[in-house]
């Protein structure tokens, strides 16, 4: 039996899902592909780190870190991207949405050393995306990205592989769920820090929400999505970004008058040859798609020149739905390396 080797930059609450996903799918893996998938690396971003070649043990892996305990080793992520037992790096580590770094980093490394590589990270994909894809073609590598935008929501394996010689004219949708909820929230006449405490409680508000409120994240998401599936060369320093941070119960209840709803829209457009994103509160009429996607729901529409435009809603997702997108990109990289 072969044995494909996985090396963890992360263990967060992604990274445990997915590899309690690993474990629970081990015995099909093995029957379908005839090759073992054993974590040889586990990088923490505080909580040191674990290596062994012949194959970590993951469910102990797994209770030293659920239990807040260190693992003993103390290798950085670069250090294993450059020198770990690896036949594909997982790029997990926390998003730099200002620069996409280190992550950048880490994957260009394992690209020199012939390595394939699954990113849930979107940093890479919304800065320096373009080079990435030639680097790995360049090294005959595969890279993959599913869950860099809405989880695990076949994003670009719909584009890749239903829509054949279509080309995507515009990409829209509600990409951050942090906005949505707080927007939907504050319709209801909730304060906002009462609607901060309870997001933060459920676990999908952050201690400092401003890269969700001032839109960075719905910024860096659509620069991915362009960057993929319209090759733009974009990065988020460029698109046209106002967040939900001035919005007010006024604000929202005068659009209600006008039978609207307030949501913060990302729209991605070509326009006189060139790419144009913008991310901005938008007054959207209730009969609108867009205004059924309530809570932690998120929506992503793809305007095409061969099949209209499409739309692809994820209804409430948890980590599990993050986990599910990592392990999906992990049997890409299985069925790339059975072709050969």
């Amino acid at each position: 039996m072969k044995t494909l080797k996985l090396a963890l930059l992360g263990f967060g609450s992604a990274g445990r899902a997915f590899a309690r996903l690993l474990l629970e799918k081990e015995a099909e893996i093995e029957a379908r592909y005839d090759t073992q998938v054993a974590v040889t690396a586990i990088v923490t971003g505080s909580h040191g780190t674990l290596t062994d070649s012949a194959g970590l043990d993951l469910p102990a892996a797994l209770d030293t870190a659920e239990a807040g305990s260190r693992f003993p080793g103390s290798d950085t992520a670069m250090e294993v991207a450059e020198r770990g037992d690896y036949d594909a790096l997982l790029e997990l580590t926390p998003l730099n949405i200002r620069t996409g770094q280190p992550a950048i980093d880490h994957i260009k490394t394992a690209f020199g050393r012939g390595k394939h590589v699954v990113t849930a990270n979107k940093g890479p994909i919304a800065w320096a995306y373009a080079d990435l894809r030639a680097e790995a073609r360049r090294r005959g590598c595969l890279f993959f990205y599913e869950t860099t935008v809405m989880d695990g929501t076949p994003i670009f394996n719909l584009a890749e592989y239903t829509l054949k010689m279509a080309r995507v004219t515009e990409v829209s949708g509600i990409l951050n769920t942090t906005t949505n909820y707080m927007l939907q929230e504050m319709a209801a006449g909730k304060p906002y820090e009462e609607i901060l405490a309870a997001g933060r409680r459920l676990g999908f508000i952050e201690a400092d929400p401003a890269m969700d409120i001032e839109g960075y994240d719905a910024a860096a998401k659509l620069t991915a999505l362009l960057n993929v599936l319209m090759d733009a060369h974009m990065t988020p320093d460029r698109v046209d970004r106002t967040g939900i941070e001035h919005i007010t119960p006024a604000d929202i209840q005068a659009a209600a008058k006008r039978d609207c709803v307030i949501k913060l829209v990302c729209r991605g457009t070509v326009k006189d040859g060139q790419v144009q994103a913008t991310v901005k509160p938008v007054e959207v009429p209730r009969g609108d798609l867009l205004a059924t996607i309530d809570a932690t729901s998120s929506v992503v529409s793809l305007t095409t020149d061969l099949m209209g435009k499409l739309s692809i809603v994820e209804h409430d997702p948890l980590i599990e739905q993050t986990a599910y997108g990592i392990f999906g990109d992990v049997l890409r990289v299985l069925d790339g390396v059975s072709r050969g």
